[in-house]
């Protein structure tokens, strides 16, 4: 019985362990290199749209593609996450993503550029967003504010540093060779990654887990239920309102004559911001809660 109890405290240290922070940093760069699918096309679009010979609504539905693509495979890669670890949705989301973008760079038409971002990019993309924050929040307890804050900053981190690497390397060498050159990358450096990420969360520690985050959603009216409905609403809310300038700033920058390295510029500013204020209210929520 003793060391039933010993090995349930060892288990529930996990949680706020220093290994919990390193596990952080991992997740954090696996959603910042990841995340470059999200925002690559909003940094050549200009080029895309002279390229395929097309106008700026038929490049821009690529995009959608993408987001449509992340829409599905969320779900399906958090399923994976529940049943099999982070590592398996973060691995094949990985290999999605650069053979998505490697088959991008290769498209004639506009119609396979779109394809291919809704099918491969769109979905390899949502395994680094969504189920890395899942699993870094069953590892924190009194910190899982700043934690799920720090985690989900990735997508404002790819979104802060890939604009400043796509805009002088596709000017450089082309977008076609950029997007290779990325998907190389991201191949070679996230699936080393995963190596931090292989360890899974003790059952002790797990139910310890969600039993403090099903005390903070009792909170909500109707549970977990209701907080998740009101999430998915604030979230559709929030980026209704973010997409048009944070697509189209680089497009709008070349036609004003500032040039596509402004726009790059600009838009990296955008989500450099943005950090700020996720980290703020990730340490509001420690301190007084999510309310």
């Amino acid at each position: 019985m003793w060391m039933m109890r010993l090995t349930g405290r060892k288990a529930v240290g996990e949680v706020d362990s220093v290994y919990a922070w390193l596990r952080l940093l991992a997740g954090v760069l696996t959603s910042t290199i990841g995340g470059v699918g999200m925002w690559s096309i909003a940094v050549v679009l200009p080029t895309l749209q002279a390229d395929f010979g097309v106008t700026r609504a038929d490049v821009s539905l690529a995009y959608t593609a993408v987001m449509l693509g992340a829409v599905v495979g969320g779900p399906v890669m958090g399923w994976l996450s529940d049943r099999f670890g982070i590592t398996v949705p973060v691995a094949i989301g990985t290999v999605m993503l650069a053979l998505g973008l490697v088959l991008a760079s290769q498209a004639a038409t506009m119609w396979q550029f779109t394809l291919v971002h809704g099918l491969l990019i769109g979905g390899g993309t949502s395994a680094s967003f969504g189920p890395v924050i899942a699993d870094i929040s069953l590892w924190f307890a009194k910190r899982r504010g700043i934690a799920v804050a720090i985690c989900s900053s990735g997508s404002y981190l790819a979104g802060t540093v890939w604009p400043l690497v796509i805009q002088p390397l596709a000017q450089w060498a082309g977008w076609r060779h950029a997007y290779f050159g990325i998907a190389v990358f991201c191949l070679c450096s996230m699936l080393p990654l995963l190596l931090a990420l292989r360890r899974r969360l003790p059952r002790e520690a797990g139910r310890h887990s969600a039993h403090l985050g099903a005390r903070r959603a009792g909170a909500f009216a109707g549970g977990g239920n209701g907080l998740q409905l009101l999430l998915m609403l604030a979230g559709v809310a929030c980026c209704i309102a973010m997409a048009m300038p944070q697509v189209h700033i680089v497009a709008y920058c070349t036609d004003l004559g500032y040039g596509p390295a402004r726009g790059a510029e600009m838009l990296s500013l955008m989500f450099g911001t943005g950090i700020i204020s996720r980290l703020s209210f990730g340490w509001i929520a420690d301190r007084i809660g999510p309310t």
